[in-house]
């Protein structure tokens, strides 16, 4: 394939109607990206393609603008749709549409995004009233056909978009009866981010003869960071929330999104999260349409800095900028792994992407590095001296922007000047590096010390990862106390009294000997005597808090 750079006027070079040159160029596009280079000619040439390009390296004007060219301006009077485009989520419907809408709207060309979530008559309305081009999640689409609303006879380009992501939503038999509805005389498009045997299956049969177009992983120059930079940090199971809360200080990331493997682990780790002062949001599959949107549109405007997710909820989603991806758990699928870093790094930023392992993971981290070709770097969890040494860091990035600026100092110097008549300027100056230092310095209970290290030696070539997790004892907190999970919090009415009162009443044990209690929206964390625990565990199982049963376990994640 040829990858020499085209100049700034590379669009018009690729064959496309002027409207359309104009209407990129107008979007601030400068140069065709990689996919769209190799992609756009062949499309707009009337020939089928099978592209495989990661998410976020333009693939989405790479199948739009041919489709337009194709369509070109609308007739008058009926508007039959032309162009079907199917993608997994209802999100990245409604911004492939909006990027469709961009790109036409010159010619005129009407567009429709239809998916669930939203009331069905409203878009069969829309269809009524025409559309040219139709946004569609595979489930809805098929509905729409089936109630004959949808009508495909006229459409001449079909584009699956995000095709692996579609097959892994279980999607395989929607889309065999939507190809098998469009009729045979049209062009096709395939693009997905892996090409597993199951995606070329489906190319064999619906693709007429396509031209392949692979965008492979950008490749670092000799002497270069990589755009992404991958980091495994191996822990055992009971310090991995400890762990992250570590690196995401050490990070201090602008946004992260992390993933969780379940629903459960999901709201608990945003809820620990945003009790040691992040701004998390769960997403997953539980959340209704508008719940998610709201989460959504929060991480966006920088609200929350943390979005907490399950793979399946995370499908989809096109964020511009996340500056670091965490696997909170191995993914068991190296494709997996390889579309969740793919959302850090784009457009030309640097990205950070962080994996939290056990050491009976090796296997997993290894499928991973041959399939990507990488050698993941092996870290070690930072210290509590590493973090007060990066905290340090960034007071004395703060005083040096601050004594640049010389913005409101001289309310300040009145201070300085008076203490400065008893004692020296360097010891002032270092007291107040150490007070801003240690303002905010709220680590939960058990941070103060270090998480234990998990030898990770490096055996033999290919086996970078063989050491043996050690056998996992109870979490505690010292040597005399456990952390209790109970499974209701806030959003369910519980305070403190309730807690120390059913404690007290249920296990006989007095309240005295209950510790620091933690409330979060929808659970709590209680210390109690470490040989009285399991006791406590009993007695709250067989009794309500608030009317209702509830969960209740040691606490695994400190």
């Amino acid at each position: 394939m040829n990858d020499t750079p085209v100049a700034a006027d590379g669009f018009a070079t690729l064959g496309l109607e002027q409207a359309l040159v104009d209407a990129v160029a107008s979007l601030g596009y400068e140069e065709p990206t990689a996919i769209q280079r190799e992609a756009i000619p062949p499309l707009v040439a009337g020939r089928d393609v099978l592209g495989q390009a990661a998410t976020g390296t333009g693939k989405t004007a790479a199948f739009a603008l041919p489709m337009l060219h194709r369509i070109g301006r609308p007739r008058d009077g009926a508007r039959p749709v032309r162009g079907l485009i199917l993608v997994p989520t209802r999100e990245l419907a409604m911004q492939v549409a909006e990027a469709v809408h961009k790109y036409g709207r010159a010619l005129g060309v009407r567009v429709l995004p239809v998916y669930g979530g939203q009331a069905v008559r409203q878009q069969m309305r829309g269809l009524e009233r025409g559309a040219d081009v139709v946004v569609a999640t595979p489930g809805r689409a098929l509905d729409l056909i089936r109630r004959e609303t949808l009508r495909l006879d006229e459409v001449t380009s079909v584009v699956l978009d995000e095709a692996d992501e579609m097959l892994d939503m279980g999607f395989a038999e929607d889309l065999e009866a939507i190809l098998s509805a469009v009729p045979d005389k049209r062009q096709s498009a395939l693009f997905s981010a892996t090409l597993p045997p199951r995606i070329l299956a489906i190319a064999k049969r619906h693709l007429h003869d396509p031209v392949r177009v692979t965008i492979a992983n950008e490749k670092t120059p000799a002497g270069e960071a990589p755009r992404v930079r991958e980091s495994v940090y191996v822990v055992q199971r009971r310090h991995k929330v400890a762990a992250l809360a570590r690196v995401l200080d050490m990070e201090s990331p602008t946004s992260a999104i992390v993933f969780c493997r379940t629903r459960t682990e999901v709201d608990e780790l945003a809820e620990t999260l945003n009790a040691r002062g992040y701004n998390a949001e769960a997403l997953h599959g539980g959340l209704s349409q508008e719940q998610r949107d709201r989460v959504m549109r929060r991480f966006r405007d920088g609200a929350s800095d943390v979005l907490v997710a399950t793979d399946v909820a995370a499908r989809g989603l096109d964020i511009e900028h996340v500056s670091h991806v965490v696997n909170f758990d191995v993914p068991s699928s190296p494709d997996a792994y390889v579309h969740r870093i793919g959302r850090t790094g784009r457009a030309g930023r640097e990205g950070v992407a962080i994996t939290l392992a056990e050491a009976r993971e090796q296997r997993l981290l290894r499928n991973i590095e041959l399939l990507t070709k990488r050698k993941m770097r092996v870290e070690s969890v930072p210290t509590v001296h590493d973090l007060r040494a990066r905290k340090l860091q960034l007071v004395r990035a703060a005083l040096e922007e601050a004594l640049a600026s010389d913005a409101g100092l001289d309310r300040y110097r009145t201070v300085v000047e008076s203490l400065a008549q008893e004692y020296d300027v360097l010891d002032i100056a270092a007291a107040a590096v150490k007070l801003a230092g240690e303002a905010g310095d709220g680590a939960p209970p058990g941070d103060e010390d270090d998480i234990p290290a998990v030898p990770v030696p490096q055996a033999r070539e290919g086996r970078p990862f063989t050491a043996r997790e050690p056998h996992q004892r109870a979490p505690r907190v010292d040597g005399n106390v456990l952390r209790i999970y109970v499974g209701v919090g806030r959003l369910g009415g519980i305070r403190p009294g309730d807690l120390v009162g059913a404690i007290a009443n249920e296990a006989h044990i007095p309240s005295s000997a209950i510790g620091a209690i933690e409330i979060a929206d929808r659970f709590s964390l209680v210390e109690v005597p470490a040989d009285e625990a399991e006791r406590v565990i009993k007695a709250l199982r067989g009794t309500t808090l608030r009317g209702k049963k509830i969960a209740v376990r040691l606490d695994r994640g400190r």
